[in-house]
């Protein structure tokens, strides 16, 4: 009988507890958008509550290195290098005494055409296989070349992989296999991937390459 009591109490005194204050001031979250070396970025940042106007301030860490964050909440500038850059945004309104919050972002700056290893170039019998993925951390869509050439021990070049695509703004990680049997030989594999925005006559390259020979010990 005790315990119902208690817990009717406990109800109570919770269903009397005053509401959050949709008047006080509060950064909104958000994920920020990637951004990418040497390309123009932009990102407004957003509070609600509190009385206006309102003003923007950082109050730890440090955005990318070419970035400024201005009074009204605009992060914008060129990022010089890639990484990952955490820093506090305060926002304080034009309340007397004033209402100041603050929130935690996260701003990851990527290469703007990044291809790494999905599954590293491996002999099968005869056959040399593998695939890559690629990412488009720009504004841009690509028009992207993928061209893979296996290098036997004499300088001999076979083309082992060969697309062209459009490559979308924001794509994230999109494989592409290659593969082709090939002769007894010794192999080094190289693969090459050329990402052009014509309009803006922009090209980024990258490459990728085995650490070691491939040897194909089988077939003709």
């Amino acid at each position: 009988m005790l315990t119902c009591v208690a817990l009717m109490a406990h109800f109570a005194i919770a269903q009397q507890a005053p509401a959050p204050d949709p008047s006080a001031l509060a950064m909104n979250p958000a994920t920020l958008p990637p951004a990418s070396p040497r390309h123009p970025y932009k990102f407004q940042f957003q509070s609600h509550g509190g009385i206006p106007p309102v003003t923007y301030a950082l109050v730890e860490g440090a955005p990318p290195r070419g970035t400024t964050l201005t009074p009204d909440g605009v992060l914008s500038g060129t990022p010089s290098a890639p990484g990952e850059y955490r820093f506090s945004v305060s926002v304080t309104d034009s309340s007397r005494p004033p209402q100041t919050a603050s929130r935690m972002y996260i701003l990851r700056v990527v290469a703007p055409m990044l291809m790494q290893w999905k599954r590293y170039a491996k002999v099968s019998g005869n056959r040399v296989d593998g695939s890559v993925v690629v990412s488009n951390g720009t504004e841009d869509d690509f028009d992207f070349t993928f061209i893979v050439l296996a290098v036997n021990e004499i300088g001999r070049a076979t083309a082992i992989g060969y697309q062209r695509i459009s490559l979308k703004s924001g794509t994230d990680a999109f494989e592409i296999p290659f593969g082709e049997t090939l002769p007894r030989g010794a192999y080094d594999v190289h693969v090459d991937g050329v990402a052009e925005v014509p309009d803006k006559d922009l090209i980024y390259r990258s490459r990728l390459q085995t650490k070691e020979k491939l040897q194909v010990t089988v077939g003709p």
